[in-house]
């Protein structure tokens, strides 16, 4: 959503860019896509474009900034930068620049003329996009700080299996920041601080985790299964898992690939004919003889009817496969209370 500004950014730019020499002002106009094209040039590209270095252009905008900075012409548009910098305060504080030049308007002309003038703004300061945070403006250093540390915090509270609806990554956002001011603790800015993360995201379904991990940055079909299947809450035949897909995502998923993506991912198992659960949910891999050695291997010794009924928590199979299963003194024995175990092996020399 736009928020509507009182002054015109393009208007405001000429305005400041009046007093500067004809070569100073190309520069500028050419480095920052201010022109027609709105096309920002490389300090090479309007170098090669004048026959002088890279360096010359640097000192020429420089310059040229610290002119624009004294002159009357900065005086006189003193409201805008007021109205900017309240504006800031309003949204957060610090926000990430593709959000902050996106909220107020959507034309990349217009953008590029409102960050030329955060550029020339004494009250605004930029830091770079690095390998945790994304380009980012803010009007408080000290707050910006706070931000940035209650964010790496949280990332690393999270592993990369984590995965936390909006209201609950907002809640131990919050259990990070220390002394923020009340008129910051709101959903919208919260989500905007967020949002300032490069190790944190959110998937398709808008649940909140780490950037990288596949439960969020979902690349195949297998990772669009893994959030159905979660979305779905219990266990569900891979057909209806290819047919969820499609539905919730706008994915074409064929099931016979849906199937082969599931077999070969350990976070899905086989508890049915043809029915998946997520292994999250606590269910044992392996066929069902596999499953009563589990069981067994766990609790040791059981009756038969105990045996049932745990595997049947493990598996959508019927009682007698259970009982066929057991049945076979390869792997199985009953003792004289009529609990099984497991056969052990004898070791050959």
């Amino acid at each position: 959503m736009s928020t509507t500004i009182s002054f015109k950014p393009k208007q405001a730019t000429k305005h400041l860019l009046a007093g500067l020499p004809s070569r100073a002002k190309e520069v500028i106009i050419n480095r920052y896509g201010l022109g027609k094209e709105s096309e920002k040039m490389t300090l090479e590209a309007i170098g090669e474009k004048y026959g002088i270095t890279r360096e010359r252009v640097r000192q020429i905008e420089n310059a040229a900034l610290a002119n624009i900075r004294k002159s009357s012409e900065f005086k006189a548009e003193k409201a805008v930068f007021d109205e900017i910098e309240k504006l800031f305060v309003t949204l957060g504080g610090i926000i990430s620049e593709e959000d902050f030049l996106s909220h107020l308007s959507k034309d990349k002309g217009t953008q590029n003329h409102i960050n030329f003038l955060l550029v020339v703004g004494d009250a605004f300061k930029r830091s770079k996009e690095d390998e945790e945070f994304k380009h980012r403006w803010y009007v408080d250093e000290k707050l910006a700080g706070k931000v940035h540390e209650a964010l790496r915090k949280l990332y690393q509270s999270l592993s990369d299996d984590d995965l936390l609806p909006e209201a609950e990554i907002i809640n131990a956002f919050l259990d990070h920041l220390k002394d923020v001011s009340e008129e910051y603790r709101n959903e919208e800015v919260l989500k905007r601080w967020l949002s300032i993360s490069k190790n944190l995201d959110k998937n398709p379904l808008g649940e909140w985790g780490v950037a990288s991990s596949t439960n969020v940055n979902t690349k195949g079909i297998r990772d669009y299964a893994f959030l159905a299947m979660r979305k779905h809450g219990s266990p569900i035949h891979f057909k209806e898992v290819a047919k969820a897909i499609g539905e919730m995502f706008n994915k074409k998923a064929h099931v016979a690939t849906t199937h082969n993506e599931l077999i070969k991912d350990p976070r899905f198992v086989l508890v049915g004919r043809g029915l998946y659960a997520l292994s999250e949910w606590g269910y044992l891999s392996g066929v069902v003889k596999e499953v009563i050695k589990k069981v067994l291997e766990k609790h040791g010794p059981l009756t038969k009817d105990e045996i049932i009924a745990k595997v049947l928590k493990e598996r959508y199979v019927k009682k007698n496969t259970v009982l066929v299963n057991l049945q076979n003194p390869k792997f199985f024995k009953k003792d004289k209370e009529g609990r099984y175990s497991i056969v052990e092996k004898t070791k050959t020399r």
